[in-house]
């Protein structure tokens, strides 16, 4: 191992969770601890990360609903995790990165993160907007390609179109060739910009009347493809409005991991079967782990739209990691705007 560029701080602060919260997490559920910065090992990396999102998976996993998925539940001590953008210190002679590369990895919620050099994939030199790979992006690619297949000239609901997949999902159904986009969310303001910024033809309101009857209106002669991120009504109001032939993308469960009850591993939804057969529907979940290559393919196309300016990857920023878990109770009152982003 070589001795990096700069030597390290003896410390870093890292994000714990300090106690089972009662329902939904709040900020006083957690610790940002101050801990020895421990020295990278054999064909390990030592990172100093720059921002990490917060995905609302991490509450399924914080509230230990974590079964049948590939990552682990969060106990009380746990240190959480996510998507992160840092700068290499130190790494391996024999390994392809160097000081000062950037990188992504899931050791996001801490100033520096030491793992196996296999878990960092490093940023393309002249990368036009670094932040935008922490957007969760390739699963509104994968859902839209290679779960529902988007075809040119169809129609395209996205659920929770102002979240870190909807926003980027309805500038992808646009450049895959969607001849309309349709979208949900709660609030007016999103609604407006989701219209005016980032693709969408028209957005469905929650809470103002039911989605089947908004859905009916904004898509009078149905839909082709489905990309959820929600559940519950809004699953069931797309099956009312399929058309023969249509194909739904389940790529996320909102309903039931922003669920007052804090539970998280559920997210029930009443779908009625005969339009699903009559109608020879297609409904599967999305799964980046079963997709190959995914990943890197929607690097390629992403790194190309960002360059020609055919997208946008939008983000809400936070300051600092003292500020971090606020931002989780930030993400679970709806006031983040696409990915949710704390800069260290």
């Amino acid at each position: 191992m070589p001795l990096p560029a700069t030597p390290p701080p003896a410390t870093t602060r890292v994000v714990r969770l300090a106690a089972d919260p009662a329902g939904l997490p709040e900020p006083g559920d957690f610790a940002v601890a101050e801990e020895p910065l421990p020295a990278p090992g054999p064909g390990e990396v030592l990172v100093r990360n720059r921002a990490f999102q917060v995905f609302p998976g991490l509450l399924t996993l914080i509230n230990r609903e974590a079964t049948g998925t590939p990552l682990p539940p969060i106990r009380p001590g746990d240190a959480l995790f996510g998507p992160a953008l840092g700068e290499v210190l130190a790494a391996p002679a024999d390994g392809p990165l160097r000081p000062g590369d950037l990188v992504t990895h899931v050791h996001g919620w801490r100033e520096h993160a030491v793992a196996d050099a296999a878990g960092f994939t490093a940023v393309e030199a002249g990368w036009p907007d670094p932040l935008a790979l922490l957007s969760p992006g390739s699963a509104a690619y994968g859902g839209l390609t290679r779960t529902a297949g988007v075809r040119d000239g169809d129609v395209v609901l996205v659920t929770g179109a102002a979240g870190a997949v909807g926003s980027l999902a309805g500038q992808v159904a646009r450049l895959l060739g969607a001849a309309r986009v349709i979208g949900t969310t709660g609030s007016p303001a999103k609604a407006a910009r989701l219209t005016a910024e980032f693709g969408y033809d028209a957005v469905l309101m929650r809470g103002r009347r039911p989605f089947v009857e908004q859905l009916a209106e904004a898509a009078p002669d149905g839909i082709d493809v489905l990309l959820d991120t929600v559940g519950g009504e809004q699953l069931t109001a797309a099956v009312a409005a399929a058309r023969p032939g249509a194909r739904f993308a389940l790529v996320g469960a909102l309903s039931g991991q922003l669920a007052p009850d804090g539970q998280g591993g559920t997210a029930p939804a009443v779908l009625d079967v005969r339009p699903l057969i009559v109608k020879g529907v297609t409904l599967r979940g999305f799964r980046g782990t079963d997709q190959p290559g995914l990943d890197a393919e929607w690097r390629e196309r992403f790194g190309a739209w960002l360059r020609a300016g055919l997208i946008t990857a939008p983000r809400t920023r936070v300051a600092g990691i003292d500020r971090a878990p606020q931002a989780l109770r930030r993400l679970i009152d709806g006031e983040a705007f696409g990915a949710l982003i704390v800069e260290l």
